[in-house]
């Protein structure tokens, strides 16, 4: 193994899978051991470790690893010194931004955030929300809350909560009424700001969030290949859509042409029929793994 490595935390728990795909249709595969917290991968200028994503941000600001998946939420908890790569965008990691939230029961006189002024408030994001409060000048007791957040508040152990949610169906459906959103977060590739200034290492960190970012583009995204009579080329080229513009290639000593895509996969089912009545032959349906374009390129 070569003396020099790039340390990379991979968020245990949750988000592990879905990281170790998504790596793996960039171009890395992560092997886990169920009884091994450092997982192989097949390069050896990189050294995996599971963080949970809790911790990733000091981990990474500290140096004890040079990059890392975590949460926005996460590092501003752990109000972090790092360097924000990428966002990472992924379906299989986020649906969607995820919002924490105030939230009180649905009869709380507690209607605005003035109002929760010397409460107690039980939530995990503990360092982010009391410094939110305090910069409004909102007195509030803040105070950890090690799981079943919404069960507390809902009990009236606690006034209010500040919990994770996407859709807020949950905390309503423990009766809950949400107030205020205190913040949007969503998973990000971040670095420790010193091996960014290590020439080494910050080309393989850029390296690897080019690759992540094109299996991100891939994401929901499929090949079209097919062959297309002369005289229906124009009329199927109204109808393609594409990443670009389709590749278009004359078939030998015919009046055929090669026909390739990249399209949305939502759109398939409906446009292959119509392909093949508007004459279009040999269609070919094929997945990706990455999509990458100069607008990836990280300076």
């Amino acid at each position: 193994m070569k003396s020099e490595v790039l340390k990379i935390g991979i968020p245990k728990g949750s988000l592990e899978k879905a990281t170790i795909d998504l790596f793996q249709n960039a171009g890395w595969k992560i092997t886990v051991s169920t009884r091994n917290y450092f997982p192989a991968i097949d390069d050896r200028d990189i050294s995996c470790s599971l963080v949970r994503a809790q911790e990733m941000a000091r981990y990474v600001e500290s140096g004890v690893l040079d990059a890392g998946l975590t949460g926005l939420d996460w590092i501003l908890e752990a109000n972090a010194d790092v360097q924000i790569i990428s966002d990472l965008v992924y379906s299989k990691l986020t649906t969607k931004k995820a919002r924490w939230v105030l939230a009180v029961p649905a009869h709380s006189e507690i209607e605005k955030l003035e109002d929760c002024a010397n409460k107690t408030i039980s939530t995990e994001l503990v360092n982010f929300t009391k410094r939110f409060f305090e910069q409004r000048n909102i007195s509030v007791n803040v105070e950890f809350s090690w799981g079943a957040t919404e069960a507390k508040v809902a009990e009236g152990l606690v006034d209010a909560i500040v919990e994770v949610t996407e859709t807020g169906t949950t905390i309503r459906a423990h009766g809950l009424k949400i107030i205020h959103t205190l913040l949007e977060t969503n998973t990000k590739f971040i670095a420790n700001k010193n091996s960014m200034r290590e020439q080494w290492k910050k080309g393989k960190i850029q390296q690897i969030a080019l690759l992540l970012q094109g299996a991100l583009n891939a994401e929901n995204m499929v090949g079209l290949k097919m062959n297309v009579p002369k005289e229906n080329l124009e009329d199927v080229m109204k109808v393609l859509p594409s990443y670009n513009a389709p590749t278009i290639a004359a078939l030998y000593h015919t009046d055929w042409f090669s026909v390739e895509t990249i399209i949305s996969e939502d759109i398939v089912r409906e446009l292959i029929p119509q392909l093949i009545r508007m004459g279009a032959d040999g269609v070919i349906e094929y997945s990706l793994n990455k999509v990458v374009g100069k607008k990836d390129l990280l300076t």
